[in-house]
C-alpha cells in the first residue's frame, strides 16, 4: 500500500475542503449580517414616524398606530394620544428635537384602544398627566374583549391610566390656546372625544373619523353608527373652511372631506335600513353592492365594505335609540 499517495490525497482533500469552507463561511456570515440589517431596518420602518407641521405651534405625528397631535409652546408640550409602547420613545425624541426639550405636560387620550394609549406608561414616568373621558379610564382599568378583533386586552398598569377625567366636555387652557374636549357618546367607542384647538383652528377627531377608510365601530366598547354620524356632524358644526383636521388615522385633511364622509355614511345607512325593512338579511345586503361607488375611497384591508355593512346591520337590528337610525 502506498501510504504516501493516500496521505497526499487526504491532504489535497483537506486543502480543497478548507478552500471551499472559507468562502462558504464568509458567505453565511455576510447573509447573516444582511438579514440582521434587514430586520433592524424593518423594525425602524415599523416604529418610524412622519412629522407634518399643521401650524406654527402644532404638528401631526403619523406612522404605525393612531395619529398624534402635538402642541408646543411656552407652557410646554401637550399630546393628543400616545400611540404604542414600542413607538413612544422615538416620538418623544423627535418632539424633544423640535421643542428644545420642553416637558410634555399633558396627553389627552381620544379613546381607550391600545394604538392610542399604549405610550401613556412611558410618558407618565417623566411626569406627563393623562386626560381622558371617564369611560376610557374604566375600560383601561378592566379586562376588555373586542369581538371584531377576536382579541382580549388586559388591564393597563396604574401609571398608564388617566388621572384627570370628565363626564361630558372639558376645557384646558394651554400654550395660549383654548382646547375644547367634546365627548361624543357611543361613537367609535363609548369614551371617544374630539379635541378642538380654537386659536390654531385645528381639530383632532380620534377614530370617529378615519381619512380614507370606513369607520371601525367597536360594538364591544359601546360604539354605534349613530354616534359616529353625530360626531362627524359635530366636527362640521364647530369647524370652518380653514380648519385643519387631524384624523385618527390617515392624512391631514379639511372640512370638505368630512362633509363627503357624512354623505357616504348617511347614504349607506339609509340604503341598509330600506333593504332591512323589505326583509333582506345581511348576506343579501352585502351582495347588493350598495357601497360600490364608495369602495375605492374607503374600503381597505382592515375595514372593508362587508365589515362596515355588518356594523350598520347590527346597529339597526339592535334598534339603537339614535335619530339617524330610528
Amino acid at each position: 500500500m502506498n501510504y504516501f499517495l493516500i496521505y497526499r490525497d487526504l491532504a489535497f482533500s483537506r486543502m480543497q475542503l478548507i478552500k471551499f469552507s472559507i468562502p462558504f463561511c464568509f458567505l453565511i456570515l455576510c447573509l447573516s449580517i444582511i438579514t440582521n440589517i434587514s430586520l433592524v431596518e424593518a423594525q425602524i420602518r415599523k416604529n418610524s414616524v412622519v412629522v407634518t407641521p399643521v401650524s406654527e405651534e402644532m404638528y401631526m405625528f403619523a406612522g404605525k398606530g393612531g395619529n398624534i397631535g402635538v402642541s408646543i409652546g411656552n407652557d410646554g408640550v401637550l399630546l393628543i394620544d400616545s400611540k404604542s409602547k414600542q413607538t413612544i420613545d422615538n416620538i418623544v425624541s423627535s418632539i424633544n428635537n423640535i421643542s428644545d426639550n420642553k416637558p410634555i405636560k399633558f396627553v389627552i387620550n381620544t379613546h381607550w384602544h391600545h394604538d392610542h394609549v399604549g405610550g401613556n406608561e412611558n410618558l407618565n414616568k417623566n411626569g406627563t398627566m393623562v386626560v381622558a373621558h371617564e369611560n376610557v379610564r374604566e375600560r383601561m382599568t378592566n379586562k376588555q374583549f373586542v369581538d371584531f378583533l377576536n382579541r382580549e386586552f388586559l388591564p393597563y398598569p396604574e401609571n398608564a391610566l388617566p388621572i384627570i377625567t370628565y363626564k361630558k366636555n372639558f376645557t384646558l387652557y394651554f400654550n395660549d390656546d383654548r382646547i375644547d374636549i367634546h365627548h361624543i357618546p357611543h361613537s367609535h367607542t363609548d369614551g371617544d372625544s374630539i379635541i378642538y384647538f380654537n386659536k390654531n383652528n385645528i381639530i383632532h377627531t380620534g377614530d370617529i373619523f378615519i381619512n380614507g377608510r370606513y369607520p371601525f365601530i367597536d360594538h364591544s366598547s359601546g360604539g354605534s353608527i349613530g354616534g359616529i354620524i353625530s360626531g362627524i356632524e359635530k366636527i362640521i358644526k364647530i369647524s370652518n373652511n380653514d380648519t385643519k383636521i387631524i384624523p385618527g388615522h390617515g392624512e391631514l385633511t379639511d372640512r370638505e372631506k368630512l362633509k363627503d364622509y357624512l354623505v357616504m355614511l348617511n347614504d349607506i345607512v339609509q340604503q341598509v335600513q330600506k333593504m332591512m325593512l323589505n326583509g333582506n338579511d345581511l348576506d343579501t345586503i352585502i351582495k347588493s353592492n350598495i357601497t360600490s361607488k364608495y369602495d375605492s375611497l374607503y374600503s381597505d384591508t382592515f375595514i372593508n365594505s362587508q365589515d362596515f355593512l355588518g356594523f350598520v346591520f347590527k346597529d339597526l337590528i339592535n334598534n339603537k335609540s339614535h335619530p339617524h337610525i330610528s
